[in-house]
């Protein structure tokens, strides 16, 4: 079994930056993708950025050049950096996982959530 514990939301004016975590119980080497999703009321989830155990990223077309996730599984975390934020950017950000190897963009298809935190940024 797998646990997904995310820290490090907060506010923050717009332009600053945050970098959230994401501690795994268990072994993440099993999770071959791990991600983040974010979610405002009234809204679909949205992939903002997600990675392979092999270090294959994708990136949100709003959030490219500005966002940066990468993984330590050594430590069994996967971090977001975002820095450049945005009021846009204010919502609850989960961290993801899944065992298959493919990234996907459908948020069913990740098995494994964690129980969010938020972001917000101030305009």
């Amino acid at each position: 079994q797998v646990r997904l514990v995310e820290s490090g939301g907060g506010l923050v004016q717009a332009g600053g930056s945050l970098r959230l975590s994401c501690a795994a119980s268990g072994s993440i080497l099993r999770l071959n993708v791990m991600g983040w999703y974010r979610q405002t009321p009234g809204k679909q989830r949205e992939l903002v950025a997600a990675i392979t155990s092999g270090g294959s990223t994708d990136y949100a077309d709003s959030v490219k050049g500005r966002f940066t996730i990468s993984r330590d599984n050594a430590k069994n975390t996967v971090y977001l950096q975002m820095n450049s934020l945005k009021p846009e950017d204010t919502a609850v950000y989960y961290c993801v996982g899944r065992m298959v190897l493919t990234i996907t963009r459908v948020p069913d298809e990740y098995g494994y959530w964690g129980q969010g935190t938020q972001v917000t940024v101030s305009s």
